[in-house]
C-alpha cells in the first residue's frame, strides 16, 4: 500500500509538471502570439566569431532592391472595395511620391549577422548554435527580434533608410488600389505564410526555444505573390517596421505629396501581416504601430533609399486576368 502511495504521489508530481509545461506554452498569449525576448542577452565565444566571420565573407547575400518609380498611387482602402478596412486606413486618396529603391526581401539573418559582427554587437536572442550562430537554415529567414532603433541603424549602416509608410505600400500594392500586391483576391496559404501556431519551426531538439523561434520561411518563397515592383512577402512571414511615427488618424490630415507621418509620436508604425495573422489583417493596406523598444519574433524589416537617378515612368499595374475578387487560380509553393 505504501508503494502505491508513492507511486501515485509520483505520478501526481509527473502531472502537474506537464500541466505547467502546457500552461507556459498554450496559456500565456503574449509568449506563444510573439515573445518579447528585449531582456535577454547573448554573448559570442571567440569561435563562434569565427565561424560568423566565414559565413558573412563566403555566404552569398540576398541584397537586391528595385527601383519604384515617380508618380501617384492610391494609398489606404475604399470601405465599398474592401469590407475589411480599418479606420485607420481610411480615407483612401490619391499619393504622390518620389522615386526610390527599396529591398526586393525582408533583411535576412545573414545580411543582419554582417551589420552586428561591423558593429560588434552581441548575437541575437535566437542565435544559439556554434557559439552564437544561428543554424545554417535560418540563413536566410527575416531577422526578427529587433526594435525599431535597430532597424534604423541596419539600414542607416547599409546606406539606405527605413522606408516610409507610403513607400512601403506603393511598393508592395503597386498604383491601382488592389486589396493584396497580386489583385483582389484574398491571401491563401498558398500565397503567404500566415496563421501559425507558433509551436513549429527549424529547431526542434529544444523544445523551450520553440517559443522563440517562430515557423518563418526564406524571404525568396512565395514568387506568386511578388508584388507589382517584384517585393516578396509584403505580407506574411514578419511583419515590417517602417519609419514613420504612427497615428491611426494621419491619413485624415496627411498631405497627397511624400508624405513621411505625423513629427512626434509615441508608436512606430509596421506595415505588412506576420506568420501569426489572420485573414483580416493580411491586406496590404493594415497599418498599425507599437513601442519602438518592442522587439519580437514576428516582427523585422525591409530598407529603402532615394532611388539614385530620377524615374518618371510609371510601370503598368493592371490587375491580371482573373485577380479580382472572384479569384484567379492559386499556384502551389515549394
Amino acid at each position: 500500500m505504501q508503494m502505491n502511495t508513492v507511486d501515485a504521489h509520483k505520478k501526481t508530481e509527473w502531472a502537474m509538471n506537464v500541466l505547467l509545461v502546457v500552461a507556459v506554452i498554450f496559456g500565456s498569449a503574449k509568449v506563444v502570439w510573439g515573445l518579447d525576448t528585449q531582456d535577454i542577452t547573448v554573448e559570442w565565444t571567440a569561435e563562434g566569431k569565427k565561424i560568423a566571420m566565414k559565413r558573412v565573407a563566403s555566404w552569398p547575400m540576398k541584397d537586391e532592391t528595385v527601383l519604384v518609380p515617380a508618380g501617384s498611387f492610391l494609398m489606404g482602402s475604399d470601405k465599398k472595395v474592401d469590407r475589411l478596412a480599418y479606420r485607420s486606413e481610411m480615407p483612401q486618396r490619391g499619393v504622390h511620391l518620389n522615386a526610390f529603391e527599396i529591398d526586393k526581401y525582408e533583411v535576412t539573418a545573414l545580411q543582419y549577422l554582417k551589420f552586428v559582427l561591423a558593429t560588434n554587437r552581441p548575437p541575437q536572442i535566437d542565435w544559439r548554435y556554434d557559439g552564437g550562430n544561428f543554424q545554417e537554415a535560418m540563413a536566410h529567414h527575416p531577422i526578427m527580434h529587433v526594435s525599431w532603433s535597430d532597424a534604423d541603424a541596419y539600414c542607416a549602416w547599409a546606406g539606405k533608410r527605413l522606408p516610409t509608410e507610403a513607400e512601403w505600400e506603393k511598393a508592395a500594392r503597386g498604383t491601382d488600389g488592389r486589396i493584396n500586391p497580386w489583385g483582389n483576391q484574398s491571401a491563401g496559404l498558398s500565397r503567404a505564410n500566415f496563421g501559425r501556431s507558433g509551436l513549429s519551426g527549424p529547431v526542434r531538439d529544444r523544445p523551450e526555444r520553440l517559443l522563440m523561434y517562430p515557423p518563418i520561411i526564406a524571404v525568396d518563397k512565395y514568387e506568386n505573390s511578388a508584388s507589382p515592383y517584384g517585393l516578396h512577402q509584403t505580407m506574411g512571414n514578419v511583419a515590417e517596421w517602417v519609419a514613420d511615427w504612427y497615428d491611426p488618424d494621419y491619413y485624415k490630415v496627411a498631405p497627397d505629396r511624400n508624405p513621411k507621418g505625423p513629427e512626434t509620436g509615441t508608436q512606430k508604425a509596421f506595415r505588412g501581416g506576420g506568420w501569426i495573422d489572420s485573414t483580416t489583417t493580411m491586406r496590404v493596406a493594415m497599418r498599425n504601430g507599437t513601442d519602438p523598444n518592442t522587439k519580437m519574433n514576428w516582427l523585422g524589416f525591409r530598407c529603402a533609399r532615394d532611388a539614385q537617378e530620377p524615374a518618371t515612368t510609371q510601370l503598368s499595374l493592371a490587375l491580371p486576368e482573373g485577380s479580382g475578387p472572384a479569384g484567379a487560380g492559386q499556384h502551389d509553393v515549394r
